[in-house]
């Protein structure tokens, strides 16, 4: 399969990243973000946390501000909905969701998948692609007890340089998730192996995507 770049090195490109939880995003697309800057892309980000309070908002500003150290700009934004309620919350969300809208012109969006099994992570999907509705949006995976990982059909291939700083990153700044079971490195890492076998990824390893709607220039 040939692959198509989405960006050559130095040029420049601006992503909203999206996250329910303090370690969301890092989890699903933490390497494709680590491999673009490696690739010398000049990315512009706004990082964005629904979920992030007390302990994990530190977790969250700190984490974005190592995964995002060579970045060409940085903003990121911390809110306190409340964990395991967003659905219930959605009016509010939503209202946040428009606001942002008038901030951010993004080349990228990274959110949730929207069959996540996740209630909060399938809401911040929903209102994404409602409140973004020209943008290209990738929907990353997060691997979990529910066993919901479905049939991705966008593949990012990351050098393994950039898969373990990302583990290292997530082993290191997310104290408060260490005692559990699913937050281990050898998952991280074998989902990324298994992304990569299936993609014949260069140096072994990706992260996959959800991409449902694309134009090619």
């Amino acid at each position: 399969m040939k692959g198509l770049r989405l960006i050559a090195p130095g040029d420049r490109l601006s992503v909203l990243c999206l996250g329910a939880h303090s370690d969301d995003i890092e989890i699903g697309a933490g390497a494709t973000v680590l491999s673009l800057l490696g690739r010398g892309v000049r990315l512009d980000v706004h990082w964005c946390v629904l979920s992030a309070a007390g302990e994990r908002e530190g977790e969250a500003r700190a984490s974005a501000a190592e995964f995002l150290s060579e970045a060409a700009s940085v903003r990121v934004e911390t809110m306190n909905f409340r964990d395991g309620f967003f659905p219930e919350q959605g009016e509010q969300i939503k209202g946040w969701f428009e606001t942002l809208k008038e901030r951010v012109r993004p080349d990228l969006i990274l959110t949730h998948r929207s069959e996540d099994a996740h209630q909060d992570h399938r809401q911040v999907s929903r209102l994404t692609w409602n409140t973004f509705r020209d943008h290209f949006i990738l929907e990353y995976e997060i691997p979990k007890w529910d066993g919901d990982l479905g049939q991705p059909n966008f593949y990012a291939p990351v050098s393994a340089r950039a898969l373990e700083r990302k583990i290292d990153l997530l082993i290191s700044r997310f104290g408060s998730q260490r005692s559990k079971q699913w937050f281990d490195p050898e998952v991280f890492r074998g989902l990324a192996r298994l992304r990569g076998m299936e993609c014949r990824a260069p140096e072994g390893y990706a992260e996959a995507f959800v991409a449902r709607k694309l134009a090619l220039g």
